[in-house]
């Protein structure tokens, strides 16, 4: 049996509460991520999405100055490095999150992605099953314009 240890990122882009919302979105541009792990040393005490930042934040008319405290979502559903592969993959695919802090004692150990688990049997199905259902959608109601 795989477990998250397996599959999961292990060289995490994370940010502190020191850091503000401009610095979250600069950290964001250069590493290609919309997630960023919120940490006091290792312990894991929020995250920040691309979405949180301008939902939350640029949408609300904050500056980038404000502080990632003011985006952050701090109730944050982890996971364990010990889990099986197909166990995250149900998390994930109910809960409809692309991304899961791995946490061990309270300390981020890592991210799971759902393109971790893309090759995955699970996701394979679940892919296969959206896309009949997309495709019978588009034959019986055809868009006017593409």
């Amino acid at each position: 049996m795989r477990t998250v240890r397996d599959i999961m990122s292990t060289d995490c882009v994370t940010a502190t509460r020191q850091d503000n919302i401009y610095e979250l979105a600069v950290l964001m541009k250069k590493h290609d991520i919309g997630f960023v792990p919120i940490v006091e040393g290792k312990k894991l005490i929020g995250v920040v999405t691309d979405r949180d930042l301008v939902v939350r934040g640029y949408a609300e008319k904050h500056s980038g100055s404000t502080a990632v405290s003011e985006v952050m979502t701090t109730d944050v559903m982890t996971i364990e490095p010990s889990l099986s592969v197909d166990e995250a993959a149900k998390i994930m695919a109910s809960n409809q999150v692309r991304r899961l802090p791995v946490v061990e004692n309270g300390n981020l150990v890592g991210v799971v992605a759902i393109g971790d688990l893309a090759v995955r049997e699970i996701f394979v199905n679940e892919a296969g099953e959206a896309l009949s259902g997309i495709s019978e959608h588009e034959h019986r109601n055809p868009a006017s314009a593409h």
